[in-house]
């Protein structure tokens, strides 16, 4: 099997967590290291790999791919700098911090025959897998309306400056917001128009730290919501149809796994605990039914085949770079919803 050899950008939890057990474990890639500015980290892990210094020092060594997985605001001139350097790359969300950016490195990509793919790796949870089946199978009949949420309760602060620091890329809509907004566009294509409600609600907050976006479709509507207030969670996801409904609450544990040092497989990774089942309730040939739904099994190492395959075979990426500019588009156009108090069209 052909190696392809891969480099990180930054060892904080994002490589530690979401990216460095994937590729040790695949058989199709051969991780190199990661740059680390100041702490040497990735020793602790994994003696035998690189430290770069610099990027420059990363990009001259004999790397086929980088993942950008910087702070938001760094991802376009990062992500334009491994791309001249002719190196494949896999970039963090939010993809970058506006649209014009994101097609721009999408161009890069194109005229210099590289993969660009954008980690969203939440396309890969458990849960979403299986809300994603019971929409494709069509049980709840025409979708009315469907509403996602990733909300927590955490009144704190992070302690990660780049994230309550006032820059382009921070706050809960470029951090939280790409996952529910890819999600979204993944099962329903683009919106017609976009409403949003965007504002801080945490003490000494300086960043947004909620949302709730309206995505506006001909026949349906699909809201969501994201926020650090909530103690008590409803279903992450509802879906309402003409036959039925089905509410699933947010399960999945592969970050968990992942935080507590557990290294993926291919067997019982990302195997939900039962009690997080969802519920269906709908009608069928006339008799309506309520039951509750095994969930499917969750892997992001599917996020990282995908990349193996779409290199080593020239196939389209897991995620593409046109799937990370239709969540800018999305986002852009709820700053300017929120501002202005009023539904954008696209």
């Amino acid at each position: 099997m052909h190696k392809i050899k891969t480099a990180l950008l930054s060892y904080g939890m994002s490589g530690k967590v979401f990216h460095a057990p994937f590729l040790d474990f695949h058989p199709g890639f051969e991780l190199l290291g990661s740059w680390e500015r100041s702490k040497k980290l990735i020793h602790q892990d994994y003696p035998e790999m690189n430290s770069y210094g610099t990027i420059d020092e990363l990009l001259e060594d004999d790397v086929d791919l980088v993942v950008v997985n910087t702070p938001v605001e760094t991802h376009y001139q990062y992500a334009k700098k491994v791309l001249l350097a002719g190196k494949n790359a896999i970039v963090e969300k939010a993809f970058t911090t506006t649209v014009a950016q994101a097609q721009e490195l999408a161009a890069i990509a194109k005229e210099k025959g590289l993969k660009l793919t954008v980690f969203q790796n939440r396309r890969w949870d458990s849960d979403f897998k299986t809300v994603q089946k019971i929409i494709a199978d069509k049980v709840l009949g025409d979708i009315v309306e469907a509403e996602f949420h990733f909300d927590r309760f955490n009144p704190l602060l992070s302690p990660k400056q780049h994230k309550e620091t006032v820059n382009s890329g921070a706050g809960i809509l470029k951090d939280l917001g790409p996952h529910l907004i890819d999600q979204a566009l993944y099962l329903f294509g683009l919106p017609q128009s976009v409403f949003a409600d965007i504002r801080i609600t945490r003490d000494h907050s300086l960043v947004d730290d909620y949302i709730d976006i309206l995505l506006y479709y001909s026949n349906f509507r699909v809201r969501l919501k994201a926020g650090f207030f909530v103690r008590e969670a409803i279903p992450a996801y509802i879906v309402h149809g003409k036959k039925g409904s089905f509410l699933k609450p947010r399960g999945d544990v592969q970050e968990d796994e992942l935080k507590a040092g557990n290294k993926p497989n291919l067997e019982m990774w990302g195997t939900e605990s039962i009690e997080k089942r969802g519920l269906l309730h709908t009608e069928s040939n006339g008799e309506i039914t309520q039951e509750i739904i095994p969930t499917l099994q969750g892997n992001y190492y599917d996020f990282f085949d995908g990349v193996y395959h779409s290199i080593t075979n020239d196939t389209a990426e897991p995620v593409t770079a046109q799937d990370g500019i239709r969540v800018m588009q999305i986002i852009e156009a709820a700053i300017q919803s929120s501002a202005q108090r009023r539904a954008i069209d696209l």
